[in-house]
């Protein structure tokens, strides 16, 4: 099979490489899957380019990078049902603590890593339901149901903000939203009551009137350290914020003050070790809400197998509107 790897870190043009490696059988419980598209996330391109804190080195000779994909099962280890060879899967963790993700014409994997992909769901969808759907998923609907309650997501227009906008709409909730200027009547489209300029002045103010002054019942947080004083004011008392990102503060300092006298929650969100329970039931908030015409992820643009570099750096690009993929079949 072919499969794009690396074997230094460095930039993604320097070290991603096309070569050829065996197909893995499938040993018990395992799929062989042939992938027609890899989805591409910011955790690819930083683990890519050394950017994870502690690590010198690739962990593997040869690293296929991607953990989010999805094709069709074309073979099965023993164990596993052989009525599942033929069926359309997606892929999570893909590459998540091994050396060979998606980014390549076929990946062997454990069968529950490749979740039957509904009739109606095409294969390019399918490879967004990983990192992004599921983290939406999780960030919006971790603690419930969020009928009736006032929903805040910070950069809506993002893969997991787009998605997570559109889930908690399709929940029941009030939904508001920031993002930048330019985005606002994409993100009032997928679902938001009110989308606000993350960075007006007035934005706390703004979001408070918008809930009647009752606050904020949980955060979906792309920016934890950035955003936590802001969360601080607008959070209603025994709110949720749960985040799944923290990019332009990884050592935020906290007001514990108004976080300790509203007792708000703090929900960290790593969608690669989630639990199955809680997986589970992600996943089949994202089969319902697709099923109901309630999600529609958005794919900002797909790249050809031999532009990996290329997608890896548009993964990074600010402005991006959406998912990027690569196509691998």
């Amino acid at each position: 099979m072919r499969a794009i790897c690396y074997d230094r870190f460095g930039d993604a043009a320097d070290v991603l490489s096309i070569k050829e490696f065996a197909a893995q059988a499938p040993e018990a419980g395992n799929v062989l899957v042939r992938l027609s598209f890899s989805g591409v996330n910011p955790s690819d391109a930083k683990a890519r380019a050394g950017l994870r804190p502690g690590v010198t080195k690739p962990a593997y000779p040869n690293t296929i990078p991607h953990s989010d994909g999805a094709g069709v099962i074309e073979a099965v280890g023993s164990g596993v049902d052989p009525a599942r060879v033929g069926q359309r899967v997606w892929i999570y963790n893909g590459q998540w603590q091994r050396a060979f993700g998606t980014a390549a014409e076929t990946i062997t994997l454990p069968a529950t890593q490749a979740v039957p992909l509904p009739e109606s769901v095409s294969e390019d969808v399918g490879a967004t339901l990983g990192i992004p759907g599921l983290t939406a998923a999780q960030t919006v609907f971790g603690g419930g149901d969020v009928g009736g309650t006032t929903v805040l997501i910070s950069g809506g227009a993002g893969a997991v903000g787009h998605t997570a906008v559109q889930l908690a709409a399709w929940g029941g909730a009030r939904v508001i939203s920031t993002c930048s200027p330019q985005a606002r009547e994409e993100i009032r489209s997928a679902g938001a009551d009110h989308v606000f300029d993350y960075a007006d002045p007035d934005l706390a103010a703004k979001i408070l009137e918008a809930t009647d002054g009752h606050g904020i019942d949980r955060a979906v947080e792309v920016e934890f350290g950035q955003n936590l004083a802001l969360l601080g004011e607008v959070m209603r008392p025994l709110g949720t914020i749960a985040t799944y990102g923290s990019a332009k503060d990884m050592t935020p300092t906290m007001p514990f003050g108004p976080l300790l006298f509203k007792a708000l929650k703090i929900d960290i969100t790593l969608i690669y070790i989630l639990p199955d329970a809680p997986r589970k039931a992600a996943i089949a908030r994202l089969h319902d809400a697709l099923a109901t015409g309630g999600l529609t992820p958005r794919i900002d643009k797909i790249f050809d197998f031999e532009d990996c570099a290329a997608a890896q750096d548009a993964v990074m690009t600010p402005g991006r509107k959406g998912a990027v993929l690569l196509r691998t079949g």
